[in-house]
């Protein structure tokens, strides 16, 4: 990491002094988390267990969904294409999208195709709730997202942990070969993860040492059940 910031820290847990955790919450109907991390980090393991906490009275919301489609490209084409940065994403359209749900309106949350790099013709159609969760390895890298965001967790991992992880899920839920998970892997996710994702971690409230850490589940577990439970 490039700059270290000033924290607190308990057992792989550091916390900013300038916590919007209470603060920015405060007054509103809808609560929206950020939870990013490098790829393979355990965000989506943090982001898992406290959906299978709360079920259906929390909304989770992924960026990996919100890709760009490239249908005009063939699929050769498409696999070239650099997913890790961030004119990848359609972030004007999640911002959007989130704007509309603490407005209480509904939206219709597009989802990607890994298998064939473009978005899918399927929508999933969110309801507004009190609790939203936003994942993904971006997400603090947009100024509008990080303002709309009243909680941000960073979870961060070893390099050699991040690369494994990515390898077993890209192979088993996308179909890729080995060789072409490493090909991307030091071609584009890492470069762009020391230039785009590593730096927003600054911009974080909690930082995790691993999506298991069980303090920073539980410190989290209360704080939306306080939440769910304002009138």
């Amino acid at each position: 990491m490039t700059k270290e910031r000033e924290a607190d820290t308990a057992i792989g847990m550091k916390t900013s002094k300038k916590t919007g955790m209470e603060t920015r919450a405060a007054g509103r109907a809808t609560t929206i988390i950020g939870i990013a991390g490098g790829t393979g980090s355990g965000k989506s393991t943090f982001t898992n267990r406290l959906k299978r906490a709360f079920g259906d009275a929390i909304t989770v919301i992924y960026h990996d969904n919100y890709y760009k489609p490239h249908d005009d490209l063939t699929l050769e084409e498409r696999r070239t294409i650099n997913y890790d940065h961030p004119d990848a994403l359609d972030t004007d359209l999640l911002v959007r999208h989130l704007e509309e749900l603490r407005a209480g309106r509904a939206v219709d949350c597009p989802t990607y195709d890994f298998t064939q790099h473009t978005r899918a013709k399927k929508t999933v159609a969110i309801q507004p709730s009190r609790v939203i969760i936003v994942e993904g390895i971006l997400i603090f890298q947009d100024a509008r997202l990080r303002d709309l965001f009243d909680i941000k967790i960073y979870v961060e991992a070893d390099a050699d942990e991040r690369i494994l992880r990515r390898v077993a899920r890209d192979i088993r839920e996308r179909g890729r070969s080995l060789e072409s998970v490493i090909n991307q892997y030091l071609t584009t996710v890492k470069p762009m993860h020391y230039l785009y994702v590593e730096p927003t971690k600054t911009f974080a409230d909690l930082i995790l040492n691993s999506g298991r850490n069980d303090v920073a589940f539980d410190v989290m577990k209360t704080k939306i059940e306080a939440l769910l439970g304002k009138d």
